[in-house]
């Protein structure tokens, strides 16, 4: 009798190979056989392969001009990427292993949350307030901010910013709408916070998701802002002794997340210090690295940390994108926009991941 097939490698070491891919490979693969066709809809298989590829930070930015978007890729280089499947005119406002939060230009107040890995995406329902009257000055959320743990089931969506009635001036109420997609409602709640927030272009687009809390920093620098998504409560979070209440000399500070932790990068003249914050609890930080840069010294004054792992810190200017290798030391430019562009590529920058985390 012929001895019976015996798979060449165990079904764990196979996962293991498969969770590696990118996300097309990986849907091209399925109609390999039945059991690798359930495998994105598999639950252990999801949080296994999104463990490993939150690792790989990406960039995503609006190229104006075109009004396309391109991802730029450490590895790959860089590559179209598309929102078409949306089937409507977005901005990005907020990122999130995964996910991206995006709102219809043409129709005030339509959201999508979506994954442009898996072209999955779900409809926000509309809130109950009137958007004259939710948010001062411009009608708009300041703050917009999306939380979703690559692995566990679900996202927050955050809006927030100062109350305004109708026809008259802020009272100074600070107002949260919570968007839960597993009940798929949102619920608001207000408070009456001491200080005055305000936040740069920068600071609101790069709001970071770690310890189940978003945060923001503020202008002035003399905290971050944070925001428990499951318990509706706000929290000042320090910054380095060095940076905070305008410790740091003039220096230009942003807000990022470094594998897994909260992080800020500093900017000097002539110095890019990268700050970790080891533990959460005692907020204590510490200096990473310290990174020179005298070789791109004319671009410092318009150059902008947007992100970054372990092994590479990715910048935009008004034109380019570059990245620091943080091992070899070494500044490598990986786009350039050529000829007339109206808006710098730094101002719609996102970080960017691609998971397979549903939305739905």
């Amino acid at each position: 009798m012929g001895n019976p097939k015996v798979p060449l490698f165990p079904d764990e070491v196979i996962l293991q190979i498969l969770a590696r891919l990118p996300v097309k490979s990986l849907f091209k693969f399925k109609s390999v056989c039945k059991s690798w066709c359930l495998l994105p809809s598999d639950s252990y298989f999801i949080i296994l392969f999104n463990q490993l590829s939150v690792k790989d930070q990406t960039l995503v930015a609006e190229v104006s001009d075109t009004s396309s978007l391109i991802c730029v890729d450490n590895v790959k280089g860089v590559s179209e990427f598309s929102l078409e499947f949306l089937r409507d005119r977005v901005r990005i406002r907020a990122s999130c292993n995964g996910l991206l939060c995006c709102a219809s230009v043409p129709e005030k107040g339509v959201y999508y949350v979506c994954n442009p890995s898996t072209r999955e995406v779900r409809i926000l329902p509309r809130s109950r307030e009137r958007p004259v009257t939710r948010f001062y000055p411009d009608g708009e959320a300041t703050l917009v901010g999306l939380a979703c743990d690559a692995s566990k089931k679900g996202f927050y969506v955050v809006m927030a910013g100062y109350h305004r009635s109708f026809g008259h001036r802020p009272d100074g109420s600070f107002i949260c709408l919570v968007f839960d997609s597993e009940s798929n409602k949102w619920r608001k709640f207000v408070s009456a916070l001491e200080d005055c927030f305000s936040f740069s272009h920068m600071s609101k687009n790069q709001v970071v998701f770690v310890e189940r809390k978003l945060h923001w920093l503020m202008s002035g620098l003399c905290y971050v802002l944070a925001l428990d998504v499951e318990h509706d409560v706000w929290s000042k979070v320090s910054l380095p002794d060095e940076i905070r209440c305008g410790g740091g000399g003039g220096n230009r500070v942003y807000l990022l997340e470094l594998d897994g932790f909260l992080s800020v990068i500093q900017l000097s003249d002539v110095w890019m210090k990268i700050w970790k914050m080891r533990d959460y609890e005692s907020e204590s930080w510490c200096v990473v690295d310290s990174i020179s840069l005298r070789c791109i010294k004319g671009l410092v004054p318009g150059i902008f940390p947007i992100c970054q792992s372990g092994e590479y810190v990715f910048l935009a200017t008004h034109k380019q994108v570059l990245v620091y290798q943080r091992r070899s030391k070494l500044w490598k430019e990986m786009f350039s926009v050529k000829g007339s562009y109206s808006l710098p590529l730094w101002f719609s920058a996102h970080a960017f991941r691609s998971t397979i985390v549903p939305c739905n």
